[in-house]
């Protein structure tokens, strides 16, 4: 049963506010187009499997079922315009399936959750991105998810001109305004820079090597929450 929130709809922090699970680790990668986000995503998996976790590697939109058909909706420049409100509620169903039958048994199962994209992006891309109010926004996220919150949010900041050179075609997303793409960015580092202890932001044009190196040192404080398998030599 999904519990209730315990915070009215109203005016917000910055940050989020939500509730962690005690059960398992929740990461997040979070950022603009072609940030890395895939990259390091991948990368922290198999660093945290050759410790010996078990790792689901997810991500939004479309990693359910329902999750595909919505992805389809939201980003196939087909689609055309949608209302803003009727986006960012598409976004918070994928959203509300993805926790309920992906993300969720997976920490109940005490295993490591990571993420490509989660809330910051609905507050980000339409709360910012488009003409909603940010609170509205929030609410309708908490609500959907059922206020779980990552443990860690790591933010790949990228100026938008070099993140979208990196695509010769464009989702219907992709394909806006320069200006929408940086409102989205600030977006994402307001939000971090409003609670450090749970993001971590870094420049998305450093080496490859390096990113991964600096998530592995935020996410081992972590780990004690997960199940560790029998590592063989």
């Amino acid at each position: 049963m999904t519990p209730p929130l315990d915070v009215p709809p109203g005016p917000h922090d910055h940050a989020w506010p939500g509730r962690w699970s005690d059960d398992g680790v929740f990461v997040c990668f979070e950022g603009g187009e072609g940030a890395g986000k895939s990259t390091q995503s991948r990368l922290l998996r198999e660093w945290l499997e050759a410790e010996g976790y078990t790792v689901l590697l997810t991500f939004e939109p479309g990693d359910t079922e329902v999750g595909r058909k919505v992805r389809q909706i939201v980003l196939d420049p087909a689609t055309g315009d949608l209302a803003h409100r009727t986006e960012a509620l598409l976004y918070a169903a994928d959203k509300a399936e993805h926790v309920e039958t992906v993300v969720r048994p997976a920490l109940d199962r005490r295993e490591v959750v990571v993420t490509d994209r989660y809330v910051d992006s609905a507050l980000a891309y339409q709360g910012a991105g488009r003409d909603l109010a940010f609170d509205d926004v929030v609410w309708v996220n908490r609500w959907a998810t059922a206020d779980l919150r990552p443990h860690l949010t790591v933010v790949l900041d990228l100026e938008p001109e070099h993140g979208l050179g990196r695509f010769d075609e464009r989702d219907r997303i992709e394909g806006e305004s320069v200006e929408f793409h940086q409102r989205v960015r600030a977006k994402f580092l307001e939000m971090a820079g409003a609670d450090p202890d749970h993001y971590l932001v870094l420049d998305a044009r450093a080496p490859v090597a390096e990113i991964a190196d600096a998530v592995r040192a935020r996410v081992a404080p972590l780990l004690e929450r997960a199940a560790r398998r029998e590592v063989h030599a």
